[in-house]
């Protein structure tokens, strides 16, 4: 079993962002960065996949400058076997771009199984696994909660309104993975140690066509302040009055 899961270095989440100075995008200064949490499923599911058929290896895909090779290195740390870095100078928006440069180097690695977490977390787009799958004329299960993988086919549950669907499907194939199918285990000293001798390749991303780019970034507008109108029961005359005057909820 050959598995490729493609990740991505995400900022993380929990802080006030600030437009950059371009209106294009984020303010990048003292961010900190990481892998994006779906795609750490994705590296623990596929870690757990072979490490229970007691054959292959996991290879971990990504694509930007040289800095994501700090997130390849995390992967290589939690078991992966092999890392590939897609360089190019700044990630594209549009998601074909990226798709078709994925799907270039995907193409003639012989993989039985390709995984994306379901979405990045900043972009939240969620889109690049479908795009490749296409290109790579493959079956794509989307936002597996379980994933079972026999006898040269797979079968997978999906969350959906009120309930869950069981899917099966045959290799190769793209798969994209949701929350709950695992939690993704901390690198151990030893697995920090060895993936600093395991393979990190560099390659030239093989881009598509950038067709959709992003002209305007703006944050919400700031929320009014709060306002104290007392405490007890003697203040709820005057918040019902005011829900009814000036909220119009009542």
């Amino acid at each position: 079993m050959k598995i490729a899961v493609c990740i991505k270095r995400v900022p993380e989440m929990d802080v006030n962002f600030k437009i950059a100075a371009s209106g294009k995008g984020v303010d990048e200064a003292g961010l900190k960065w990481d892998m994006s949490d779906f795609d750490g499923y994705a590296v623990e599911a596929a870690l757990q996949l072979t490490e229970k058929l007691g054959a292959g290896e996991v290879h971990v895909i990504s694509l930007g400058g040289d800095v994501v090779q700090e997130t390849l290195r995390k992967a290589l740390s939690m078991g992966a076997a092999k890392a590939v870095q897609l360089k190019c100078d700044a990630v594209p928006y549009d998601a074909f771009a990226i798709a078709a440069a994925l799907a270039a180097e995907l193409k003639a690695g012989g993989y039985d199984l390709i995984m994306f977490g379901k979405m990045s977390i900043d972009g939240a787009n969620g889109v690049t696994q479908f795009v490749v799958a296409e290109l790579l004329g493959l079956p794509l299960v989307h936002a597996c909660s379980k994933l079972e993988i026999a006898g040269g086919k797979g079968t997978a549950r999906r969350e959906i309104e009120g309930g869950g669907e069981l899917v099966a499907f045959p290799l190769p194939a793209v798969v994209s993975i949701d929350e709950g199918i695992a939690r993704p285990r901390y690198p151990s000293l030893k697995g920090i140690m060895a993936a600093k001798k395991k393979p990190l390749e560099v390659r030239p991303a093989q881009l598509g066509e950038v067709r959709l780019t992003v002209e305007k970034m703006e944050l919400p507008p700031a929320r009014a302040a709060g306002r104290i109108i007392g405490e007890g029961a003697g203040a709820v005359p005057e918040l019902v009055k005011l829900l009814q005057t000036e909220a119009k909820v009542l």
